[in-house]
């Protein structure tokens, strides 16, 4: 709850800030503040879609990722801009398109690309700090031969996928059988776990590269497949 907390007030703060800025063109505070909620989603959006795309081990898709993002955030961004202008020629104005002049820095892609890119940075940054700061999360709950098991995220190991069930080792050595697949695991994990292998999905903070098929995690030998071998070597080097 406090992180959520903590996540919301960084938030409103870049959204006042940004109002503070939208004021040097000609906004009043209270237009301004509205303007500038039309950044706060294609912001979100850039702070979600990085982080993931930042996981690519080819640098050319990387970057071609990273400019597809953030064109179709600035594009979305521009789109909300001109929604909220003509609210305001609506509200205030009352369909007097003379009084509509839109600041020729709002129509500016490379200022509203680097507003969105500040404000996602900044979201970035305090995430990865409230990770180290508050590394507890709520247990994961699943069912494991007819009984709840509540078990915390960084206590998992490795998920293997054996058959129609799969099997979590924790870190204190208990093994639990469920019937939930290992994809769906590695959605509910999210990018802390990396999939090595169809059958394989550990916990990056735990795997070390041994070799160039394998790594070694709770004194297990796993094998990393063909398919994920050029990720797996790029993300456990870049520890």
């Amino acid at each position: 709850m406090k992180k959520v907390i903590i996540i919301v007030t960084y938030w409103l703060a870049a959204i006042i800030l940004t109002a503070y800025l939208l004021t040097s063109l000609d906004y009043d505070l209270s237009q301004a503040v509205l303007m500038s909620l039309s950044f706060l989603p294609a912001a979100m959006a850039l702070s979600f879609f990085l982080p993931k795309v930042e996981q690519e081990p080819n640098r050319r898709k990387r970057v071609s990722n990273t400019l597809c993002i953030v064109l179709a955030v600035t594009m979305m961004t521009f789109l909300l801009i001109y929604i909220w202008q003509t609210v305001f020629i609506t509200l205030i104005y009352h369909y007097d398109y003379t009084h509509w002049s839109l600041p020729a820095m709002l129509g500016n892609p490379i200022f509203i690309a680097a507003v969105l890119a500040i404000m996602a940075y900044g979201h970035y940054r305090l995430t990865r700090w409230l990770q180290k700061k508050h590394p507890t999360e709520r247990p994961i709950t699943f069912t494991s031969d007819y009984k709840k098991v509540s078990i915390k995220k960084e206590d998992i190991l490795y998920i293997e996928s054996r058959d129609s069930e799969v099997w979590i080792y924790a870190r204190d050595g208990q093994c639990y059988r469920n019937k939930t697949s290992i994809s769906q695991w590695e959605n509910l994990l999210g990018v802390d776990f990396l999939r090595i292998h169809r059958s394989f999905l550990v916990n990056r903070a735990d795997a070390l590269l041994t070799g160039p098929d394998e790594i070694s995690i709770g004194r297990q030998n796993i094998p990393i497949s063909r398919k994920y071998k050029e990720n797996a070597r790029f993300l456990l080097k870049a520890k």
